[in-house]
């Protein structure tokens, strides 16, 4: 694997470092041990799968507060999404800053995904499938969210937004909520 940090401090790109030959290639995914010396969180008590039909599906900003913070490992295997990430630790010197990845199962990159940091993606293509490995397990209780189109946040999506839950759609406002949305609280 080839881990590269990102202009903000926690999150990584993760690509592969393939072994080719006639057959095709092996690369590994995933290593305890390389996430580790990259200072990466290690655990991993879920895999999930999404599917989404449409181009234009957003899903997201989601994160999960303390006592059951969440750090994710998030890999395109079909289709292509735009992968966004917005920095919610409360200290932080870039909080609400953010940075966007394209995953692709052409590209085969992966994103790590911090704790405390809010997390969502857009389809660029139709039947798109995305896999998260996941350091914890959902708690919704500690379940908090973002507006994707929040103007605070200024997320660029390359496509009008064509599907997306209302769950999403009504997460609060940075400038109305604040205290509520906090990786702190």
């Amino acid at each position: 694997m080839i881990i590269t940090r990102t202009a903000i401090d926690g999150p990584a790109v993760v690509d592969l470092d393939l072994r080719s030959d006639d057959r095709g290639f092996f690369a590994r995914t995933f290593c305890v041990e390389e996430f580790a010396d990259a200072g990466l969180q290690t655990d991993v008590e879920q895999c999930n799968l999404s599917f989404n039909h449409r181009a234009g599906t957003v899903r997201g900003m989601h994160f999960q507060i303390a006592p059951h913070p969440e750090a994710k490992l998030v890999r395109c295997i079909r289709g292509a999404v735009v992968d966004i990430i917005v920095d919610m630790r409360p200290d932080s010197p870039t909080r609400l800053q953010h940075v966007a990845v394209e995953l692709s199962a052409e590209n085969r990159r992966a994103f790590y995904v911090p704790p405390y940091f809010a997390h969502g993606y857009q389809t660029l293509v139709d039947d798109t499938e995305v896999m998260y490995q996941v350091s914890g397990s959902y708690e919704p209780a500690a379940e908090r969210g973002l507006r994707c189109d929040d103007p605070d946040l200024a997320l660029v999506w390359p496509l009008p937004a064509q599907v997306i839950s209302t769950k999403d759609a009504s997460w609060p406002l940075l400038a109305t909520a604040r205290e509520s949305i906090g990786a702190g609280s």
